[in-house]
């Protein structure tokens, strides 16, 4: 057997004194202190992947708790579309012809007025008269001298003719009978100047009625019974030629360039949502230097909702355009005007404003702002601000 203790004899420094040492203690301790020594680096790798597991469970808790907070909204790229291209404008509501009605004769006093506002007439219809008492006293004057005028005539006649019957017996002179001659013509003439001067006078008592010269609406009515008018008093009446209105929609110098007589239009008034079709008939061939702007004349039909003085929404159809649709829930508007909230590559909301075009079912048409490839938010804009952190979900395009 091997034996388990062996004393090694060491021989001291100090002296020459042999040592003897136990050489398997010193093993024990040796491989005792190497496996404390282990645990403990086992001990600290264990609590050090504890803790890194529990800071990774932190981080991904974080994660998920901070994904859970951002909102999912739905987006959509809405392209290009082939539409109608639309110039909106606001203008003034106007009859397209309006025709002043005033007095044309010496005037007077009115004694009757037959028409008020908002009513149609005919053209040479009565609308109000004007005293004619001294008139038709002249009247009356003239056609009386037009008889006596006549008598004279008739007279002259008879003379003449006696006179020819005589001149072949040598009782009258061929001077004799010029003379008479002379005087039948002379009243023949007088007759016709008193038929004349008739005739002026009853003219002028016909101008005494003061007549629509065309049919129409009445727009204004600026006259009451007793009131005296010449024929340099204000209109009495304005009317709208056959009722038919024009809006004036004014527009900047470039669009009213792509404007032209026929362009189709749609008309609004304001405090409505009727829509009137209608028509360009007149573009203004000037610009005001001020504004640098024109005047389009757009003719519609006549409607109660159109009032003259009255502002109107003009929607001009000017050729197609390739412009972005987007759903009218995307489309938002404020004090400062329309915009939309598009999501940037960082997935944070930001706000864009646009030039909205026509509106219908199909949606809006974007006709200035986005080139159609942005990531747009198409509803829930209302609850957001921009910055926001979103994660869009993209939707196919209108």
């Amino acid at each position: 057997m091997l034996e388990m203790n062996r004393e090694t004899p060491i021989r001291s420094s100090d002296s020459d004194t042999l040592v003897l040492v136990d050489d398997g203690g010193r093993r024990r301790k040796r491989i005792a202190i190497i496996g404390a020594g282990l645990i403990a680096i086992v001990a600290i790798v264990l609590a050090l992947m504890m803790m890194g597991g529990e800071k990774k469970d932190e981080a991904a808790a974080s994660a998920a708790k901070e994904a859970a907070a951002v909102p999912r909204i739905t987006v959509i790229v809405p392209g290009h579309q082939q539409v109608a291209r639309q110039i909106s404008a606001t203008g003034t509501i106007a009859a397209r012809r309006d025709m002043p009605v005033g007095i044309a004769g010496q005037g007077g006093r009115v004694t009757s007025v037959r028409v008020d506002a908002g009513q149609w007439v005919n053209a040479g219809q009565v609308l109000a008269t004007v005293d004619r008492s001294v008139q038709s006293q002249v009247a009356a004057q003239q056609a009386a001298q037009i008889a006596a005028a006549k008598a004279d005539a008739q007279l002259a006649q008879n003379n003449y003719e006696r006179a020819m019957q005589l001149v072949d017996r040598g009782f009258v002179s061929k001077a004799d009978l010029e003379a008479k001659r002379a005087a039948r013509d002379a009243a023949l003439a007088q007759v016709r100047v008193a038929q004349a001067q008739l005739g002026q006078t009853r003219a002028q008592i016909g101008q005494l009625n003061v007549v629509a010269p065309t049919s129409g609406l009445i727009l204004d009515r600026n006259v009451e019974v007793g009131q005296i008018v010449s024929p340099g008093s204000a209109p009495l009446f304005r009317i709208a030629q056959n009722g038919q209105m024009e809006v004036q929609a004014k527009l900047a110098e470039s669009a009213l360039a792509q404007v032209h007589v026929g362009t189709p239009a749609t008309v609004t008034p304001v405090g409505s949502d009727v829509r009137i079709s209608g028509a360009v008939w007149q573009v203004e061939p000037i610009i005001d230097p001020a504004n640098r702007q024109g005047i389009a004349h757009v003719a519609v039909p006549y409607q109660r909702l159109l009032r003259p003085g009255g502002f109107a929404e003009v929607s001009l159809m000017s050729g197609s355009a390739d412009v972005p649709l987007l759903p009218q829930s995307a489309v938002l508007s404020d004090g400062k005007g329309n915009y939309v909230y598009i999501v940037g590559k960082d997935n944070r909301v930001q706000r864009r404003a646009v030039t909205v075009g026509e509106v219908d079912d199909d949606g809006v048409t974007i006709m200035a702002g986005l080139t159609g490839q942005e990531r747009v938010v198409a509803s829930a804009g209302a609850f957001l601000n921009p910055g926001d952190k979103v994660q869009p979900v993209r939707q196919a395009a209108q």
